[in-house]
């Protein structure tokens, strides 16, 4: 099956309104207002929580990390702090080596604020210019992101971005070094989830299980409460893109604790058998669906949203969280901006510079998930 996230056509030039909805505190939250009162005062790189004042009561508000916590896999569900099922919806970031110049200050406060996003995916790519060519500068890239979503309120899925070869074995001793430290450096943190390998291909469901049980235990050895998104066969298809299904993933499951179970679809590609079997993996494995499009599986192509919204139905019925495929200016139409909006510096909240895919998926942020509240307008 062909796939998009390929070195872009043309190498991007690298140049210098709905209201999140707020959870009020009342007097018996007196302490925890003013924490938050004087957490909206110095500088915001020093904050520990991230909070806001509600326009009409001037009470403080609580990020969705500050609300919802250490998150935790219950039965099939993603639940939070206290065990109750949460959907967290948001954004993929394209491969950093190529639009790390559309994570700025100004497109992350617009994540955040504006589209009222859950959860920043940081996809970083293996081969293909990215994490092997320079170990160090991507990792310290991925620490500065992790930061950046933290102090945004944002959870924060770090993306083990392999995908040529397919094999996750390929690059294991790579991953070893790389969860180990940012497993260390993060530990603390409530709000990062660690996905493993993004689109196995070409390799049986032995292959991964073999592989994830060998980087699982690095990251639980550091962070032993941090959900684990394990990629699955055939680009995360659940195995049916490579004539398979869920039904050798529920026959022998990986051997760990607090993990989920990737799936990926591009909706003008995936509906039919793709569909049905996600319908009936939703009800024997917890599932996070870490890449859609509304396009073709090329990332490209015409938009089928009537497709797209079944799936976000149905996530929204299952309480299944949903990060879309892609927070960058690309010329594909998946990507969300129009081409030179980063270059540009913008805008990235409203509408001016989107696309139709970024349009359509902006709203759908803003009224899902954790942080959706209903239409309010743009």
């Amino acid at each position: 099956m062909a796939r998009h996230r390929t070195t872009p056509e043309a190498p991007p030039t690298i140049g210098p309104t709905r209201r999140r909805p707020f959870r009020t505190l009342g007097l018996a939250g007196m302490g925890a207002l003013l924490l938050g009162a004087a957490l909206l005062t110095g500088d915001p790189a020093e904050r520990t929580q991230t909070a806001q004042a509600d326009p009409v009561s001037g009470e403080a508000a609580l990020s969705t990390v500050d609300a919802h916590g250490q998150l935790q896999v219950c039965g099939l569900k993603l639940c939070d702090e206290n065990g109750q099922p949460i959907q967290l919806t948001g954004m993929s970031s394209h491969g950093l080596q190529w639009f790390d110049h559309c994570l700025t200050d100004a497109s992350l406060d617009a994540l955040a604020d504006d589209w009222n996003a859950d959860v920043l995916r940081v996809s970083l790519y293996i081969q293909e210019g990215g994490y092997e060519t320079d170990p160090r500068g991507f990792t310290d890239r991925v620490h500065d992101l992790i930061e950046e979503g933290t102090q945004r309120g944002l959870y924060v899925i770090v993306d083990w971005h392999m995908l040529t070869p397919g094999d996750p074995n390929h690059n294991t001793d790579l991953a070893l070094n790389f969860f180990t430290e940012i497993a260390a450096a993060h530990a603390d943190k409530d709000n990062v989830l660690y996905e493993i390998a993004n689109e196995p291909n070409g390799v049986s469901w032995d292959s991964i299980k073999s592989y994830s049980e060998q980087v699982i235990p690095v990251i639980r050895e550091h962070d032993p409460e941090a959900v684990v998104l394990v990629g699955t066969r055939a680009w995360s298809s659940l195995g049916v893109s490579e004539g398979s299904d869920h039904s050798e993933i529920v026959a022998d499951p990986v051997d760990a604790d607090n993990i989920m179970y990737v799936y990926h679809f591009y909706a003008a590609s995936h509906d039919g058998l793709h569909f049905d079997v996600f319908q009936q993996a939703a009800r024997e494995l917890p599932l996070f669906v870490t890449e859609f499009g509304t396009q073709e599986h090329t990332g490209d192509g015409e938009d089928d949203f009537v497709s797209a919204q079944a799936y976000l139905d149905f996530m929204a019925q299952e309480q299944i969280s949903w990060v879309n495929w892609n927070y960058s200016d690309d010329h594909r139409s998946g990507a969300v901006f129009e081409p030179g909006t980063c270059a540009a510096g913008g805008p990235f909240a409203g509408t001016d510079a989107l696309k139709p895919a970024g349009e359509w998926i902006r709203d759908q942020i803003r009224t899902s998930g954790v942080n959706g509240a209903g239409d309010t307008g743009s």
